[in-house]
């Protein structure tokens, strides 16, 4: 498969679980795939996936020379995020750093890094830019994370809003909103403190009765980088084996 030869992606959150496999689906499909992630030690550097860069993309500066570097971006997908370590607390206890660190690993870098990203696009008449929010921002966090459960919500807001900017040159940008993906250490521990009675009703939950893996959500960005997909713009597609009709 190779239909998105000579196109160049970036693809951010690629040290593990889904921005891996997003990033390997983009590759196997003929893109020229760029890594981005904060992570040092764990990024995996070989394999299906390519090459990880370590990018702190919450510095606005350091996501312009990464761009730079590049060059031209036809696909960016905004994958990096996640609960930066936290667990659920009332909000009384939540402090202006807790908060802060949340929004900005999950939300301002999709800001960062489509900024840098735009420009070229606009000047080509054409891009793919795939937001990976989630299924808090759609509902709740399962963990009761109150900036996560926001961030992911701004990001489907952000998708939208600039679907509708970038449209008028040749931009899609839609948004994912994956279900309970068992991709990571965060998620492995959130999936061992539900137990095995937790476990069960989790994935009763689910109408094809099952957790997803990262492959699932990879599939659905290799078409929304795709050419197949060019008159969508500014939808949020949640992959999720069903649970958002339960």
């Amino acid at each position: 498969m190779s239909e998105l030869a000579g196109k160049v992606a970036v693809v951010t959150g690629t040290a593990h679980g889904i921005g891996n496999a997003i990033a390997a689906a983009l590759r196997s499909a003929g893109a020229d795939v760029h890594g981005a992630d904060i992570r040092g030690a764990d990024i995996r550097r070989d394999g299906p996936a390519g090459e990880t860069d370590v990018v702190d993309l919450t510095d606005s500066a350091a996501v312009a020379d990464f761009f730079a570097r590049i060059g031209g971006v036809d696909i960016l997908v905004n994958n990096a995020g996640g609960v930066c370590g936290q667990v659920g607390r009332t909000l009384e206890q939540v402090t202006d750093e807790d908060w802060a660190a949340v929004v900005n690993a999950n939300l301002t870098t999709a800001f960062h890094c489509t900024r840098a990203a735009v420009a070229g696009m606009k000047e080509r008449g054409c891009g793919r830019i795939i937001n990976i929010s989630s299924a808090a921002g759609l509902t709740v966090s399962k963990t009761g994370i109150q900036a996560y459960a926001s961030a992911k919500a701004g990001m489907i807001g952000f998708t939208r809003q600039m679907a509708h900017e970038l449209g008028p040159f040749g931009i899609t940008v839609n948004c994912i909103a994956p279900g309970f993906i068992l991709s990571n250490p965060t998620t492995e521990v959130q999936w061992q403190s539900y137990g095995e009675d937790g476990q069960r009703e989790l994935i009763h939950g689910i109408a094809m009765r099952r957790l997803g893996e990262p492959e699932d959500i990879a599939n659905g960005v290799q078409f929304l980088a795709s050419a197949r997909s060019g008159w969508i713009t500014g939808q949020v597609i949640a992959i999720d084996g069903g649970s958002a009709f339960q």
